[in-house]
């Protein structure tokens, strides 16, 4: 039983240190306390970021982690990651290289991706594109022993140049919102237009298989939600619009995580680079 709630308007302080009794901080504390093996949530993300990032009453972070993220897996044919998708929107050349190798960690085991190609989200694949930032985590990245396969520009990401995408929660925030928004916008012109005559009814009856395959493709609710790595436990937080089929997928994919024990391989590759 949770006594309390956190809404979508509480500030991440406020749910921290006011709503001990919320289903977050209970979901949490039973995985801490190893009653429960991961945590799902569709509530308000900046409060589950707080929460799972106290060591007192949520997981704390893995040891070596400076920061936690959130990768969300791209529902494009071959599901490369993005990370960080909206945890951490200022950062720093090394969160960008932990966020790397934390998500080659999540693809090779989720994907049995033997060594994942790891890129840096850029304006352009040249070495001297980018802000300073990217300039300065490149020059990290090619001395990491990752896969590191260098810039990409979003539309190669898309078309599967890379397995892990890795930027700042800024950007990666907005490119997913982008993404998820002309995709909708593309779905119905296409409708819009396939129902302005006889003739295009008819020819979209008859593709009306193609566009289905399409849409199951290109459905956030199948990935079901971003985990956060680098903290110490379990954690897929889904979208605030899930409905139950999305959710359904979370819990599928947060017991797919714990049967991989990625928090625990995740570690051990922290420790490895130290």
């Amino acid at each position: 039983h949770a006594a309390e709630a956190i809404g979508m308007k509480d500030g991440p302080s406020v749910a921290a240190r006011d709503k001990r009794q919320s289903s977050m901080h209970v979901g949490l504390a039973m995985v801490r306390a190893g009653e429960a093996a991961a945590f799902v949530s569709a509530g308000n993300t900046g409060a589950i970021l707080a929460v799972a990032t106290l060591r007192q009453t949520g997981l704390g972070r893995i040891p070596g982690v400076l920061r936690p993220d959130l990768g969300v897996v791209f529902p494009i044919e071959s599901r490369p990651m993005l990370i960080d998708n909206g945890a951490n929107a200022d950062a720093k050349p090394e969160y960008l290289l932990q966020f790397g190798q934390m998500g080659s960690v999540y693809v090779s085991r989720m994907l049995d991706i033997a060594r994942p190609r790891i890129a840096l989200i850029s304006n352009g694949e040249e070495e001297g594109k980018g802000n300073q930032l990217i300039k300065e985590a490149l020059r990290l990245m090619e001395a990491s022993g990752l896969n590191y396969v260098g810039n990409i520009e979003p539309k190669e990401f898309v078309r599967g140049a890379a397995d892990v995408g890795v930027t700042d929660g800024f950007t990666g925030n907005i490119m997913l919102k982008t993404a998820e928004a002309v995709a909708s916008y593309m779905s119905d012109t296409i409708r819009k237009y396939i129902m302005a005559g006889t003739l295009t009814k008819i020819g979209g009856a008859l593709a009306r298989p193609a566009f289905q395959r399409v849409r199951d493709q290109l459905n956030p609710d199948e990935v079901g939600g971003a985990p956060l790595l680098g903290v110490n436990g379990v954690v897929i937080i889904a979208h605030g619009r899930s409905n139950a089929y999305a959710i359904q997928q979370a819990v599928w994919q947060a017991r797919r995580v714990a049967e991989k024990d990625i928090v625990a391989a995740i570690a051990e590759q922290l420790a490895e680079k130290k």
